[in-house]
Parts: structure tokens; C-alpha cells; sequence
């Protein structure tokens, strides 16, 4: 496999508008993430031995590989439960460590802040130092106010928790928000000129339902939710929403809440046209390519859906970026996301006509 080098150069405002429900002059290319094992496969460069060997020739590399394919912004996060305390809890099989009052309260909250930042600093620093060029950041903060629950106390465990300690339930939801807060002040002030759209992952829901009652999304976790949309508007930012699974019951919720724009989608949940036609006039849709034919299809099947899709979708949806619907792990064969991006690289060379300008 060759990879290509794009033929356009790299905007951080076209994402930006697309964000903010605005259709730029040329079709942003959007990923929540692009696992390295499939960067090395392309690139012919070990990322992981890299990254080993020295943090800022790693992120030359990564945020070369963006600019290389046609991406305006690079997709970077650093994940809060990465350096929780007894972690894992969030992956299923087995209880979190916070299971009832005594519990909350033993946990060493106010350690979390320096551990995330021992960890992450340095990461955003080298980030900042690489970024080519025309280019910023998406991402953040990773994690969402749900996905921080499940991990702390298991998410079949929850619900016992809710049961038995009202007050302990909510007061883990209101330990997560100050500390979300906390932790996006810091990113904000600190490294927020690298950003240009912040975001995080909170998966809400699975194939055919919430993943837990609505209620609970609307009561504990969209107000927290809340305070770190308020902040990143305050600090001038678009926030953009990745969940996946069916959220449709919650989703004017989230709207109300700020959302600015909202990534995910799963043919076997709803087509993508679907998403357009329900909220495009209201926020900016990212992603539209499902895994199943990122994963499972031929390249040329990948390139024929894609020239006779995606100019439709942006033609209906002003803020509109296009991807896949979710990722792209190491499962993804490289040679069906290099045929997603050449594909996506024919339409943003053609520079459609009669569109407007990138806003910021």
C-alpha cells in the first residue's frame, strides 16, 4: 500500500465551523481516534517502538500522519480513567471499588487531579510542540460522566448502589462533575491554544437501548455534563459529543444541555440520512461511515459508497465532517481506511462550489 499525500491544505477552522453547524468551504475529515498499529501499518513507521524511545518524535510522527491524509485537526485525548485507583470496573466482570457510602468516601479523590496531570501534562505538551502547521487538536479531557460511574463502581452495580444509597449514588455523580471541572479548568487554561473543538466519549447507550434509565442520564450525569459544556463556551470553544448505542430518548436532552455537535452512528441503530433529517438543523453530525463495511467490505465497495453518499449528506447537513461512525481500532484493515480517506481525498479536492468560507 502507498499512502497518498493530500492534495489540500490543512484548515483547523473547517472543523471548526462544521462544529458549529456550519458548512466550511471544503468537507472536513473527522476520526475519534486512529489506533497506531494502523498509522505503523500505513506509515511504515513503528509508532509504539517511537513513543518509546521519545514522546515528541512520536507525535511528529502521529500529527504528521493527519496532516499527510487530509485532516485538519489531530484527534488526541488523555483518558481520567486511566490513573483511577482500582480501574477497570468500566470494561465489566467485576465491581469497582466505590460499592456504598464508606466506600465513596475512603476514595483518594483528592489525588486524582495530580495523577491525571503527572500522566497527561507532558502529553499535551509534546502535542503542542508537534502540531503542523494550519492544524489544532480535537479531543481533551477524555471520558464522560458516565463511563467515569461504570468504571468506579461497575455498571451492573450501579443500579444496587442507587437502591440501597440514594444519597451515595448521587454524591459519586456530583464527585465526578467537580472533578471533570477541575480537571478541564486546568486543560482550558494550560493547553486550550492547542484545541480548537473539545470533546469527550461518554457511550450512553448500546445497539437497541439507553444503558441505563433515562432518568439517570437527565437527573445525575447531563448536569454534569452541563458545567464543562458552560466551560469549554466560556473559553470560546465548540464541545462535540461522541456516544455511542441508541441515545434518540435522550438526545433533546443533550441538546438543551449545549451539545454543539454529536459523533456516532450505527447503521443497525439508524442510517445515517436518519441523524441528518432528525437534527441537522440544529447541531453539526460527525462520522456517517459504518464500522461494519470499514471492517468487513472490499476496498473498492468503500470507495463506490462513499462518492455516492457523502456528497448527498453534505449537500442536506451544513455541519457535517465526515469519518467513520466510531474509530479506528487495530482490527480495521489498513487497506479499507486507506480507501475511505482516498475517497474522502477525491471529494475535498474537488472543492465544491457555492459553499461558504470556514468560520472559526
Amino acid at each position: 500500500m502507498k499512502l497518498f499525500s493530500t492534495a489540500v491544505e490543512p484548515d483547523y477552522r473547517r472543523v471548526v465551523a462544521a462544529a458549529r453547524n456550519r458548512r466550511p468551504e471544503i468537507l472536513p475529515l473527522y476520526e475519534h481516534n486512529v489506533c497506531t498499529g494502523v498509522i505503523s501499518a500505513l506509515t511504515g513507521t513503528d509508532l509504539e517502538a517511537v513513543m518509546r524511545r521519545d514522546r515528541l518524535e512520536f507525535f511528529r510522527h502521529y500529527c504528521g500522519f493527519f496532516r499527510q491524509v487530509g485532516y485538519d485537526v489531530v484527534t488526541f485525548e488523555q483518558c481520567i480513567t486511566s490513573i483511577l485507583p482500582d480501574n477497570g470496573a468500566l470494561y465489566g466482570g467485576r465491581p469497582g471499588p466505590i460499592q456504598d457510602p464508606e466506600t465513596l468516601a475512603a476514595y483518594p479523590w483528592e489525588t486524582l487531579a495530580d495523577r491525571y496531570w503527572d500522566r497527561a501534562a507532558p502529553q499535551f505538551e509534546a502535542l503542542g510542540r508537534a502540531m503542523p502547521p494550519g492544524m489544532k487538536a480535537i479531543g481533551g479531557v477524555g471520558n464522560g460522566v458516565f463511563e467515569i460511574s461504570e468504571d468506579l463502581t461497575g455498571l451492573e452495580y450501579l443500579p444496587f448502589l442507587q437502591l440501597d444509597h440514594p444519597e451515595a449514588y448521587e454524591e459519586l455523580y456530583r464527585r465526578i462533575g467537580d472533578l471533570t471541572v477541575t480537571l478541564w479548568e486546568r486543560f482550558l487554561k494550560e493547553f486550550g491554544e492547542i484545541y480548537c473543538v473539545c470533546r469527550f466519549g461518554d457511550d450512553l447507550g448500546f445497539r437497541s437501548s439507553l444503558l441505563t434509565m433515562p432518568a439517570t442520564i437527565r437527573e445525575q450525569v447531563i448536569p454534569q455534563y452541563r458545567r464543562v459544556i458552560d466551560l469549554v463556551h466560556r473559553h470560546g470553544k465548540p464541545f462535540l459529543l461522541h456516544s455511542c448505542g441508541c441515545i434518540f430518548e435522550v438526545m433533546e436532552d443533550l441538546i438543551a444541555a449545549g451539545i454543539d455537535a454529536k459523533h456516532s452512528n450505527e447503521d443497525a441503530i439508524a442510517p445515517f440520512a436518519e441523524w441528518i433529517d432528525r437534527y441537522s438543523g440544529r447541531i453539526g453530525l460527525f462520522g456517517g461511515i459504518d464500522m461494519d463495511r470499514i471492517v468487513s467490505d472490499t476496498p473498492e465497495n468503500i470507495r463506490r459508497f462513499i462518492r455516492s453518499n457523502v456528497p448527498s449528506w453534505r449537500a442536506t447537513a451544513s455541519g457535517f465532517a465526515v469519518g467513520t461512525g466510531n474509530s479506528i481500532p487495530d482490527y480495521v484493515p489498513p487497506e479499507n481506511y486507506l480507501a475511505m480517506l482516498e475517497a474522502v481525498e477525491e471529494i475535498r479536492s474537488a472543492r465544491d462550489s457555492g459553499c461558504s468560507a470556514p468560520g472559526a
